[in-house]
């Protein structure tokens, strides 16, 4: 079997600055954590990246208590229905099973006010509960429609395009801000008034 090859100081900041734990930063260089480890500790940046408390980490998919850990819902052990598809999804990225960047380009810039990254995760066989590592992948806007098809109907480009009112605008269009992104608005000091979650696109 050959030797795990040499991991460089440089390698290991970034996939730290992608991650949250030691481990996801192993996993994000698809290396073992004991490979990953040793040269963290050579370099002296493990243990500014240790985070037992799991801090900016949601707690699920955990793999403790009752809770399936991620890869029995990767491997189909775990039926993928019972859990929020984007809380899968960012546990997929914090966990490194997923780089957070268009697999067709690399497109991985962030939209300022909220810290968003107009990424979707696409399932290539259709199954959206094929969760296997070669069925999914993260395509960008562009590559989205380009590849796969229409993100919006007719009348949801008239909606964005108008002052008017439409009706009859897609359903599958989320306009509420998730816990996680409710979390980086408040940390740019632009969450004040929690029973009104349309203001955020009034600011927008």
């Amino acid at each position: 079997m050959p030797k795990a090859k040499p991991l460089s100081k440089q390698q290991i900041a970034a996939a730290q600055s992608q991650t949250k734990s030691n481990m996801a930063a192993a996993r994000y260089l698809h290396v073992s954590y004991q490979h990953y480890k040793r040269y963290a500790k050579m370099y002296g940046i493990f243990d500014k990246h240790t985070n037992q408390s799991g801090k900016g980490i949601p707690k699920f998919l955990k793999g403790h208590g009752k809770k399936p850990a991620l890869m029995d819902i990767i491997e189909g052990k775990v039926s993928a229905a019972h859990f929020q598809p984007a809380k899968i999804k960012y546990r997929l990225i914090e966990e490194g099973y997923l780089l957070e960047q268009c697999s067709m380009c690399g497109f991985k810039e962030r939209r300022v006010l909220d810290y968003k990254m107009p990424l979707l995760l696409h399932f290539k066989d259709g199954n959206k509960s094929n969760y296997l590592l070669e069925n999914i992948e993260l395509l960008c806007y562009n590559h989205y429609f380009l590849t796969v098809g229409d993100i919006f109907n007719d009348k949801d480009v008239k909606q964005i395009e108008s002052t008017r009112e439409h009706f009859g605008t897609s359903e599958k269009i989320d306009w509420e801000v998730d816990e996680y992104h409710l979390k980086r608005l408040k940390e740019l000091g632009l969450e004040d008034d929690e029973d009104n979650p349309n203001q955020y696109i009034s600011r927008i």
